[in-house]
């Protein structure tokens, strides 16, 4: 099954209504600073791998990048290791809610 991609409405709406839901910033720490999504955990694409036993399996999680290519790699990786994972579709070029700067 692929990776289920989201719109940004959609994110937003699911943000309002879901306790049990995380968001990870695959983006490199400089494009972090160009602003994200507010409480969004800071994991680079390259990292996850590393942490992922960190991370709990009973939440959904929402993974976002610049355009959506490196989320949506990072969602498959998670969802193949046994994760509930989903791509924000545009990634941040395409996220239509407030923006949060670090």
């Amino acid at each position: 099954m692929g990776v289920q991609d989201l719109t940004s409405e959609e994110v937003q709406r699911l943000l309002q209504i879901d306790d049990n839901l995380e968001i990870i910033d695959v983006r490199e720490q400089e494009e972090v600073k160009q602003g994200t999504i507010e409480n969004a955990k800071h994991i680079p694409l390259g990292e996850i791998p590393f942490v992922l036993n960190k991370l709990p399996k009973n939440k959904h999680y929402i993974i976002i990048c610049r355009s959506g290519r490196r989320s949506m790699m990072a969602a498959q990786y998670m969802n193949e290791k046994g994760y509930q994972a989903s791509n924000l579709k545009g990634g941040m070029l395409e996220w239509t809610g407030e923006i949060f700067f670090g």
